[in-house]
């Protein structure tokens, strides 16, 4: 057996564009498929309402999507920097939910 160890992350993906616009389902696969190139894989929650103040203290509301990733620092910061690009945010919330991650695959 194989076993792997890394961290488990919570990225949060905004189901809509700047302007309130929501994104095709189609977009959002793009995204996911960037992501399994980084880590192999990831975890889509159910939907979430956000809320934050930018600099100017303006309030957004908005939906945003959960998604969980094993994976290590530098590959949740390229996942942070692919969401800010594909999505066009102002900004991107990541969270280590875990230290410790294992992973263990059976033999082929």
């Amino acid at each position: 057996m194989k076993e792997t160890t890394s961290q488990l992350w919570e990225v949060l993906v905004s189901a809509n564009d700047n302007e309130g616009n929501e994104f095709p389902v189609e977009h959002h696969h793009v995204w996911d498929e960037g992501v399994r190139d980084i880590t192999g894989g990831l975890t889509i929650m159910r939907t979430a309402k956000g809320q934050w103040l930018d600099a100017e203290g303006n309030l957004f509301a908005e939906k945003v999507i959960p998604v969980r990733v094993a994976c290590g620092e530098a590959e949740i910061r390229q996942i942070m920097e692919l969401t800010i690009q594909h999505y066009g945010q102002l900004a991107v919330m990541a969270s280590q939910i875990s230290e410790r991650v294992i992973i263990l695959e059976a033999d082929s």
